[in-house]
């Protein structure tokens, strides 16, 4: 059997599955198994797939219609260009994650970041995408999971700011050193109700308790205490909670700035504030 062959045969079962961009995933795990690049893949199609090769592209299919996520079973995860390590022991960074990255940058264009505090960091997506777009910032990424924050410093090392993200283990913001110029984090924002069935990410990273901001809400309370004057915070909120996160935060800093940005799907998924 060709490589070609092989493409289509593993495109054709996860699709039969109902796995969503089964072309793609196919590919990714083909190239995960040959060990090869997008490029080389097709430039060689029609050579033959060994059979031990066959086998492996077999099981990792099998895994993958089981539920296994593709960045699990391949430990390979794209965010903000760049390629992350991922593993059970972390949630694999969302796209619309990278909104967090985009609004720190702008940010970062008219008000001066010499440190900032990335809380709930996981793989260190967030974190890393920073330190590499702003080389005078010192980065503080923090996380209650011990385990994800070895997954964190591999990546760190990975990209060459092992030096410059310095890891905490500890709940929230009582790691943080020091106070900063921004806190920038993604935390758990789905409603515990929603969460059954859940099998391969981390409950940990997911669960924000009965209206799903709970960990938003312990956050929010603490910042005051660790931000710089005229600092920020820029959080990510799940669909429907930006009336909820906005008034918490009008309470709390009645003389902040407050907004909210939509993702690319027009759903409120960024609250800023600026204090002034």
């Amino acid at each position: 059997m060709s490589r070609k062959q092989a493409l289509s045969r593993a495109r054709g079962t996860l699709a039969e599955g109902n796995i969503e961009d089964a072309p793609l995933e196919g590919e990714l795990l083909l190239r995960h198994v040959l060990g090869i690049s997008r490029t080389q893949l097709y430039l060689d199609l029609d050579r033959e797939l060994s059979p031990r090769h066959d086998e492996a592209l077999r099981q990792l299919v099998k895994r993958r219609l089981s539920g296994e996520p593709a960045a699990y079973i391949t430990g390979h995860c794209e965010f903000y260009g760049l390629d992350f390590y991922v593993d059970p022991r972390v949630l694999i960074p969302r796209p619309e994650s990278e909104l967090l990255v985009e609004e720190a940058l702008a940010l970062a264009q008219n008000h001066p970041l010499s440190t900032i505090a990335e809380v709930g960091t996981g793989s260190g997506a967030i974190a890393i995408s920073l330190a590499l777009e702003l080389p005078e910032t010192r980065i503080y990424a923090t996380d209650i999971s011990a385990p994800a924050l070895e997954v964190a410093r591999l990546n760190c090392q990975k990209h060459g700011v092992i030096d410059r993200v310095c890891l905490f283990h500890g709940d929230m913001l009582d790691a943080v050193p020091a106070a900063v110029d921004l806190i920038i984090a993604n935390l758990p924002y789905v409603r515990k109700s929603e969460l059954t069935g859940v099998r391969f990410e981390p409950l940990l990273a997911l669960d924000g308790g009965g209206d799903g901001i709970e960990k938003i809400r312990q956050l929010c309370r603490q910042a005051g205490g660790k931000l710089r004057p005229g600092g920020c915070l820029l959080l990510e909120i799940g669909e429907g909670q930006g009336v909820a996160v906005t008034t918490l935060l009008n309470g709390l800093f009645p003389r902040g700035k407050i907004e909210l940005t939509p993702d690319l799907s027009g759903i409120e998924r960024v609250v800023s504030l600026s204090l002034t």
